[in-house]
This record gives structure tokens, sequence and C-alpha cells, in this order.
């Protein structure tokens, strides 16, 4: 008998702490400031997105990336608007991201540039400082588009193409000296190798369609699992 009165008890004891949580809650954040803060948030998340499709450098798909910030942000605001009144939910969302292991490939510093600003969304709404995330938003997305212009702008040329190659060839100089032999023009964007192939990413100069069969016979030669692609121009890979 004394154990079952000490388990009920306990869970009185647990119903009145959740009771008094929700009284906490609803104190510290209304359903209306909720919902303008959730507007917010989605409206600011969208903004960056274009902003970042439009303006950023990245070589990568921009609008494919871009496409992440919105439910990053919500999502970051729903945390943090539940465990700011809490204690015991922040230390549990410690405990729980822990054992979380993010493993997306973020090889380019403007992409982790750009998610810290999605996160920084979502935490300044989330604390029910909407006006805040307003201002420093339309403070920050001007200064990131004048120090984009302030850089060294590459020189434009005719017939520029994005060439990306997959192979298992590990010599890079290999790779490069058949792209300058035949190409006028040879920039190397982004390089990517692990313990069975390597993958590159150029921005070339191609006078002609033969130019290019030769340098496609080429590269595929080096190797059994090589695999050339192109594109017309550099900016239809972002």
């Amino acid at each position: 008998l004394p154990s079952k009165f000490s388990i009920l008890r306990a869970a009185i004891d647990d119903m009145l702490q959740f009771e008094q949580y929700l009284e906490e809650f609803n104190s510290t954040l209304s359903f209306r400031s909720f919902l303008i803060n959730l507007i917010v948030t989605a409206i600011l998340a969208m903004v960056l997105r274009w902003f970042y499709a439009r303006f950023g450098t990245s070589i990568s798909n921009r609008r494919s990336f871009a496409q992440n910030f919105v439910p990053l942000a919500l999502t970051t605001f729903m945390i943090i608007s539940v465990i700011k009144s809490s204690l015991a939910l922040s230390l549990g969302l410690v405990g729980a991201l822990s054992i979380v292991r993010f493993r997306a490939a973020i090889k380019d510093p403007e992409e982790l540039t750009y998610i810290f600003l999605t996160i920084a969304i979502g935490l300044v709404t989330g604390a029910d400082k909407p006006l805040f995330a307003l201002v420093a938003i339309a403070s920050i997305l001007p200064l990131i588009y004048i120090n984009s212009r302030g850089r060294k702008k590459p020189i434009k040329r005719q017939n520029e193409m994005f060439l990306n190659i997959q192979t298992q060839e590990k010599d890079l100089d290999t790779i490069t000296g058949i792209l300058t032999k035949l190409l006028k023009h040879v920039e190397l964007r982004r390089m990517d190798q692990d313990q069975e192939s390597m993958s590159l990413s150029y921005v070339c100069q191609v006078d002609s369609l033969q130019v290019l069969d030769k340098v496609r016979t080429e590269l595929i030669g080096l190797s059994g699992q090589t695999s050339v692609s192109f594109v017309d121009k550099p900016e239809l890979a972002t």
C-alpha cells in the first residue's frame, strides 16, 4: 500500500508540474503573438531564400539548397518558442541533440553563412522579438549584397561552359593538362575526393563542338569509370 500511495503521489506531482508549465507558457507567449511570430519567420525565411538564389555566389545548386531555409527557420522557431520558458526542456533538448549527427555536405562557407542566418531568424522570432529579426535582416542583406558587389568581378568570356568530371583517376595534373591542352581557358572551381574517386568542377571556354568531343574522348579514356557532364553556361548549374 505505501508503494502504491507513493506512485500515485508522484503522478499527481507530475500533473501539477505540467499544469504549472502550461500556465507559464501561456503567460509568456499568447496565441496571437505566436501566430505573428510564425508569419514573420516564414516571410523572412522566404526573403532569405530568394536573396540567396538570386545573389549567392556558390557554384552548387542554390535554388535547391535554399528550399531548406523555410522549414529550418520554422523548426528553430517552434523549438525556441516551447523551451524558452522551461529550463528542464532546454536541458532535455541539449541531451537529445547530443545523439544526433548532422551529415549534410557543407563545402562552401557561403552555404554555412546562410544556414546560420536562417537559424538566427528562428531564434530571434522564437524569443518573441520579431521586430529585431526584421531590422536585422533588413540591415544584413544589403550589407551582404554590397560586399559581394565589392569583390573583384571575373572577366566574362564567350562560349563558357561548366564541366563536371567524376573519375577514378587521382592525378589532378593529368586531368588539368588535358583541359589546358585543348581549351583556351580552364578554371578549377571545386574538387571533392574520397578513397575511390575524385569529382572536379571547372569553368572552361569551348570554341566548337569538335573541341568538346576531343575533351570528352580524352577524359573518358583516363578510366573506365570516368563520367563527364557539360552545361552550356556556368550560371545554369546554380
